[in-house]
């Protein structure tokens, strides 16, 4: 009955070992992918000033 015990229990200590790991690995797509959406908005808004910045150019040297 002991070693029944055992193993069940070592049986659900490997699910819930399994569970956790599987847990963080999302943890880890999510963070990955939330720093490359990030990156992605950062990139763009940066263009977008690159952009304004070069009209704003433009707008002085014809004003001149």
């Amino acid at each position: 009955m002991t070693t029944h015990t055992n193993r069940s229990n070592d049986m659900s200590l490997m699910n819930e070992d399994l569970a956790r790991a599987q847990m963080a690995a999302r943890l880890g797509e999510a963070h990955s992918l939330r720093r490359g959406h990030q990156l992605a908005r950062a990139q763009r808004l940066s263009r977008r000033a690159e952009a304004a910045a070069q009209q704003a150019r433009l707008a002085l040297a014809r004003a001149l």
